[in-house]
């Protein structure tokens, strides 16, 4: 299994940003698919997710109203836009599949197959 995010890069605060992440190597669809970030020096927290079958999402409060998290199941794809950037914002984006079943889950220890992160810069 495979996760390949894509789509950071340098940004102004106020601009918006799509991350893909595109999943390859399962036989069968995970049940959701999570955006993680870690800033520098901080630990990495749960920003949204979606279950694969049925498109429901969920988002921390802390960029609830900003994010919205989608996926393209033709292009086993699993999109994150960010809108209103703010410097708060940068850090590493990963992607990860969740191990578990049942409901979208926060803990990363639930997640079993991480992509590599692509690095989102918000300037001021």
């Amino acid at each position: 299994v495979q996760l390949q995010a894509s789509g950071g890069g340098l940004v102004q605060a106020g601009e918006s940003l799509r991350l893909s992440c595109v999943v390859s190597g399962y036989t069968a669809s995970p049940y959701a698919l999570g955006w993680f970030r870690q800033a520098t020096g901080q630990e990495r927290e749960f920003v949204g997710g979606i279950a694969w079958t049925g498109g429901f999402t969920k988002y921390a409060d802390s960029v609830k109203g900003r994010i919205t998290i989608s996926r393209d199941a033709a292009k086993n794809t699993l999109y994150l836009q960010i809108d209103d950037l703010k410097p708060e914002d940068t850090a590493v984006y990963y992607c990860a599949a969740q191990g578990s079943w049942g409901r979208i889950e926060v803990k990363e220890r639930l997640y079993e197959h991480w992509g590599q992160g692509t690095l989102v810069t918000v300037s001021s």
